[in-house]
């Protein structure tokens, strides 16, 4: 399993366009083959600041993720024009007890 975090922080006046983006997002996001989990957050004391945290089963599910036609609509067309930052890391599988 890996693990991707995501932080946005968007131009002023474009929260309320990207929350709704992120929800539609979401939402197919958690179709997809190998996703286990997709939920985008707002910053609660900030609303130009989002979180998203992603799990799937693999990196090769991560991957076919950025290749979807909704990741390239809209994350790469809709989104990315919007924001003022972008930071996203990659983790590895969870560290478990030996």
């Amino acid at each position: 399993m890996i693990t991707v975090i995501v932080h946005y922080r968007v131009r002023p006046g474009n929260a309320a366009r990207v929350r709704a983006v992120l929800a539609r997002h979401a939402q197919a996001s958690v179709t997809e083959a190998g996703c286990l989990q997709f939920l985008a957050f707002q910053d609660a004391e900030d609303p130009e600041r989002f979180a998203l945290y992603e799990a799937y089963e693999d990196a090769a599910a991560f991957e076919a993720h950025r290749r979807g036609e909704h990741f390239r609509v809209n994350v790469e067309q809709t989104i990315n024009p919007l924001l003022a930052e972008r930071e996203g890391r990659v983790y590895g599988p969870p560290i478990e007890a030996d």
